[in-house]
């Protein structure tokens, strides 16, 4: 794939922030409201409040004349909307922008939070993908973690999802959790592999402040996973999954053949989207901007008329992002479209800053393209960048 690299460009594609969770996860520093276990779009006012106000975000944002090709539902918990909130906001994104015929509409959905009729409402409403959030096939991990749902919830959730007959089908799962042993991990990766998702994305622990793992755990302590505990469930990962024949496209992500996430590409591409709602982030007209985190704020920001108020990003920015992104994709980062964007001068620079990880094995440029090496590449990766933003920045 040619990548065309450049801080304009029109967008056709769009991140929707739906924040309502039942209980927020120990891990989760995510722009989220907690409304509890027996609330959901269908009784919630609070709910339906953010509707209105989204719907009122995405009706008064400039659109530049191409229709969606990617839309994208993540959270927070989307299927805790009612089938009528998740339709209202698909029709006013079709009003305003245009809907391509074949848009990959996904959408993240967690066990327990859904039934047959919601998830078939979703369905009819344009959803083709859906991304479950597993983490863990244990209930103690699933506890440690503060997730709402239970083992059980994941195998009815994937049966509903297939009687349904979504075309797509993520599974999502977290490593280095607490607790968490080998063996366990290598059973969660082995119980994802037999529910036959389209692509499985893997996600390594972070403790981030302001969590509660962040108030439990420094990076380090017992009971989380030892660095070399972690880098051999990352292994182990690539192992199982591509003997399973799931392509390694990106660093935490697998699909079977054709089953890439599209929209998520875009993010990787360094590519124009829309954001919308509480805490979204959007790049458009080569301005990259992050909507207020806090409910309050994001309802006042709307009814001010939504301003971005900030400056286009400047080229060295877009080269660093440019490469931080590309450099996730198994195929790494076209040369070519590298020299054309930013000249033929930075790729040579950029080549010597990375040569003493060519001697290591972890970078190659292979058919035209700057790409890391799986698996130590993939598991090193933030030395190499660390090294492209000192020498670059």
């Amino acid at each position: 794939m040619s990548q065309k690299f450049s801080i304009s460009g029109i967008a056709s594609s769009a991140y929707v922030h739906i924040p309502f969770c039942r209980r927020r996860c120990f891990y989760c520093d995510f722009p989220v409201s907690v409304v509890g276990d027996r609330l959901r779009g269908e009784t919630s006012g609070t709910i339906s409040q953010y509707v209105e106000v989204l719907c009122q975000e995405i009706a008064m944002t400039p659109a530049f004349g191409q229709p969606l090709k990617t839309i994208f539902f993540g959270g927070g918990t989307p299927s805790l909307l009612s089938i009528e909130q998740l339709q209202r906001i698909v029709a006013e994104l079709e009003k305003h922008f245009g809907i391509a015929s074949r848009a990959e509409i996904s959408m993240e959905v967690d066990p327990g939070t859904f039934d047959l009729a919601h998830i078939a409402g979703y369905s009819s409403a344009g959803v083709n993908r859906v991304s479950l959030g597993v983490q863990a096939f244990q209930s103690e991990l699933l506890q440690t973690a503060g997730r709402s749902h239970s083992v059980e919830d994941i195998f009815a959730a994937v049966e509903l999802i297939h009687q349904v007959e979504i075309p797509e089908f993520s599974l999502d799962l977290i490593s280095g959790l607490p607790h968490q042993s080998l063996d366990q991990w290598q059973d969660s990766l082995e119980k994802a592999v037999a529910l036959v998702p389209t692509h499985i994305s893997i996600y390594d622990l972070t403790i981030e402040p302001g969590t509660a793992f962040g108030r439990y755990y420094k990076p380090g302590d017992t009971p989380l996973p030892t660095d070399e505990a972690t880098v051999k469930m990352y292994q182990m990962a690539q192992q199982v999954l591509t003997s399973a024949a799931y392509e390694h496209y990106e660093i935490s992500n697998y699909a079977q053949p054709g089953h890439q996430c599209r929209h998520n590409r875009v993010y990787w591409e360094n590519r124009p989207y829309y954001g919308f709602g509480m805490g979204a982030a959007s790049y458009v007209e080569g301005k990259r901007f992050t909507r207020p985190r806090k409910t309050r704020e994001y309802y006042q920001w709307v009814q001010a008329g939504g301003v971005i108020d900030c400056d286009l990003t400047p080229p060295k920015e877009v080269l660093l992002e440019t490469l931080m992104l590309g450099l996730r994709l198994a195929e790494g980062v076209s040369l070519a479209a590298l020299a054309e964007a930013f000249g033929e001068e930075k790729v040579e620079e950029i080549c010597r800053c990375l040569q003493m990880y060519f001697e290591k094995g972890w970078v190659e440029v292979a058919e035209g393209r700057l790409r890391l090496i799986d698996p130590q590449g993939f598991l090193f990766s933030n030395v190499v960048l660390a090294e492209l933003f000192e020498k670059l920045g």
